[in-house]
């Protein structure tokens, strides 16, 4: 008997535009990026996505959203993580023209933890 793929938590800050992209897609992927983002990145804590939300998304969108998901573990070995600032401040940089390959490797919904307004 085989046992489930490992994953990872993730946590991605967004604002009101993209979470409705998000519930498009049935809670399950990310949408595409823009030409003007070639990079989508999701952040490894909690606490560092709460502060974008918060302090970015509020200000530049009138609401800020924390979602939470699961990506597949083995798969994420392949992402680059990149330290945006201090310690904690971690992203995970997956390149434009691989995220449907990495939603792909969602395991279960993309939810939303935390609202700000």
């Amino acid at each position: 008997m085989t046992s489930p793929p490992l994953t990872t938590t993730l946590w991605r800050p967004t604002g009101p535009e993209e979470l409705e992209l998000v519930r498009a897609l049935g809670w399950r992927a990310w949408p595409p990026r823009l030409p003007e983002q070639p990079i989508f990145y999701p952040v490894l804590n909690e606490d560092y996505a709460i502060r974008i939300a918060r302090d970015w998304n509020v200000r530049y969108d009138g609401a800020g959203f924390v979602t939470r998901f699961e990506v597949d573990t083995e798969f994420l070995d392949r992402c680059p993580v990149r330290q945006a600032g201090g310690e904690t401040i971690l992203e995970l940089w997956v390149p434009a023209e691989e995220l449907e390959e990495f939603n792909a490797h969602i395991a279960g919904r993309i939810e939303v933890v935390r609202e700000f307004r």
